[in-house]
């Protein structure tokens, strides 16, 4: 795991950016702070971006509400916000890793960027470090992450598009 924050990415000043986030209500005072850190960080990156959130009871919720999210709404991006805190039984790691797998299967299957920040933590002051501080603040990682994903999937997928219409010898 990083202990800073990536540096901002550079982002074209012409375009617009839609994004949603879903973002997990559990451990509320943490998943507030990295939605707003999320919102902040692209505000100051953007000023042409439009973000949704949708806000489900739990981290387990959050992959369906992703897919159906991708699928209705279309986004460039779509931001993932939960934090799990480690108990005494296997239930943690059992929701962290459905979670993990069924995000990345969304974001393959739709070629819909996810980004992943349900954040498995092992006590509160994880949690704090990494949802509320500054040094390990993921909520502007994920931010600075999903505007770096979208310029690079419009450029790859403005490229694909060049090549197909080139002539072919």
């Amino acid at each position: 795991m990083s202990a800073i924050i990536p540096p901002k990415p550079r982002v074209p000043s012409s375009g617009k950016y839609r994004l949603s986030i879903v973002a997990a209500k559990f451990n509320q005072e943490f998943t507030d702070a990295l939605v707003e850190n999320v919102v902040q960080e692209i505000e100051s990156l953007v000023a042409n971006a439009r973000v949704d959130l949708i806000r489900v009871p739990g981290a387990f919720e959050i992959p369906v509400t992703v897919n159906e999210v991708i699928e209705q709404e279309e986004p460039d991006c779509v931001i993932a916000l939960g934090c799990i805190i480690r108990g005494n039984t296997a239930h943690a790691e059992l929701v962290a890793n459905s979670v993990t797998d069924q995000l990345q299967r969304i974001a393959v299957d739709r070629k819909t960027p996810v980004i992943h920040e349900v954040l498995l933590v092992e006590d509160e002051k994880q949690a704090y470090a990494r949802c509320i501080g500054q040094k390990l603040n993921r909520g502007k990682e994920a931010a600075r992450s999903a505007l770096e994903m979208i310029t690079i999937m419009k450029e790859v997928r403005r490229t694909n598009q060049n090549l197909r219409l080139q002539p072919s010898n």
